[in-house]
């Protein structure tokens, strides 16, 4: 199982971390890759990570889900590049899973990948989502999108995705051990 997250000059730290652990407990193969030309990005608030990969490495043809976290300026960074869209793009049209948070789904707002599908995200970003049917849900699944509102969602959105990936009951299991609400 292949995952990427894509990290762009201010990403949402607690967005891009909370994906990242969680993913790795549920034994999912997630790899940081850096937008930028070294493998260390700084978020939004002055943290810095260090990617396993640079984006121009990879052409993520092996990914089962592309994962966008948000922030500013992390997620403008991020809707600027046009190889990222080609990848989203071609992503969307295998029918392979995308996963957004905060306001990193207006990215696939603006390139039209939300037309007709619930969404959600950080508010005052719904006017990005061109065409998708807005919600107020806290994660929201539309076929192959998964989208979340922000920091505060961040672990529920994580443990979706592993219940997506990898099942109900590691998701649970997941939700027990780490002592989550709900």
């Amino acid at each position: 199982m292949n995952a990427y997250i894509f990290l762009a000059e201010g990403f949402e730290e607690i967005e891009a971390v909370t994906v990242i652990d969680t993913l790795r407990r549920a034994e999912i193969d997630i790899k940081t890759v850096s937008m930028s030309e070294s493998l260390e990005v700084k978020g939004s608030r002055d943290v810095i990570l260090k990617a396993d990969i640079l984006f121009d490495e990879n052409a993520f043809e092996d990914a089962q889900i592309l994962i966008l976290p948000g922030g500013m300026p992390g997620t403008k960074n991020l809707a600027e590049s046009s190889k990222l869209a080609d990848v989203l793009k071609s992503h969307a049209k295998g029918d392979k899973y995308i996963a957004a948070i905060c306001a990193a789904p207006m990215v696939l707002g603006k390139l039209g990948l939300l037309s007709g599908k619930e969404a959600t995200c950080y508010p005052s970003f719904e006017s990005y989502l061109d065409g998708a049917k807005i919600k107020e849900d806290r994660v929201v699944v539309d076929g192959n999108f998964i989208t979340s509102k922000g920091p505060g969602t961040a672990l529920e959105f994580s443990l979706k995705l592993v219940e997506i990936l990898k099942g109900k009951e590691l998701s649970d299991k997941l939700r027990k051990a780490m002592i989550c609400i709900n």
